[in-house]
């Protein structure tokens, strides 16, 4: 008999960086998972022969694409406990001199793909009268900054969806949380000068960028047991810089 502890959760851009750790995370609490991304990597060609874990190559602004990763995850494992929509676009860069092509992408990638993948694995999760869903925010969501208007916005509908759905799914027993991870050692922080680290570090009550295995403990915390009574929120794990 399977341990109810053990769940099935679904990762998306789970090949690399926090999607990566996220995946790690699970896997090593005795969850199964499943994760997609656009290309594999060396991380998910390794554990091809896990039988707790599933990788599919999709692209999430196709919706008949996550239908058909939906299906499988269901057909492989049998039922769905989890969602972590981590899979997102990232664009600095001022409104005024976006272009249309590149708003547009962003509001696909980081919120209708999110809304569509949510859609399917809810239904999954009705069935089971269950189940848990982290949105990955950003503290962007919270606290403006020059650059990153249309990304800040995708990321701030995250957190009302976050709430509206907890509103709508609590009674059939299914919450739905967000995480809202400042900087945090990853490719978003490679482009950054040493003296923007430094301005960052020194903002930062922790006195350090966060490790992606922060931000996964977070997630990981609100997927468990041990938060049965945790719905509807945004954790800011930024190490005090928006306090």
């Amino acid at each position: 008999m399977s341990n109810p502890s053990e769940k099935v959760i679904i990762v998306s851009g789970g090949s690399r960086g926090l999607g990566q750790a996220v995946v790690s995370d699970l896997l090593a609490q005795g969850h199964s998972v499943a994760t997609f991304s656009r290309s594999s990597s060396e991380f998910v060609e390794g554990l091809a022969n896990d039988d707790r874990f599933l990788w599919k190559q999709v692209d999430s602004q196709d919706s008949k694409q996550l239908d058909a990763f939906v299906k499988a995850v269901l057909e492989r494992f049998g039922r769905l406990d989890g969602l972590v929509n981590n899979a997102a676009a990232g664009y600095d860069g001022l409104l005024t001199l976006m272009r249309e092509s590149e708003i547009r992408n962003l509001l696909s990638a980081n919120l209708e793909s999110v809304i569509l993948l949510t859609r399917l694995c809810v239904k999954a999760m009705l069935v089971r009268q269950g189940g848990s869903i982290v949105n990955i925010s950003s503290v962007n969501s919270v606290r403006g900054n020059a650059g990153v208007a249309v990304y800040s916005a995708t990321k701030a509908a995250l957190d009302g969806l976050t709430r509206s759905l907890a509103r709508e799914l609590g009674a059939a027993g299914i919450r739905v949380n967000s995480v809202a991870p400042g900087f945090f050692e990853s490719q978003m922080v490679e482009g950054l000068s040493d003296r923007q680290r430094q301005q960052i570090i020194r903002r930062t009550p922790l006195g350090r960028l966060a490790a992606a295995e922060d931000i996964s403990a977070a997630i990981r915390f609100l997927m468990s047991e041990d938060a049965p009574f945790i719905t509807g929120q945004t954790l800011v794990v930024d190490g005090g810089l928006t306090c």
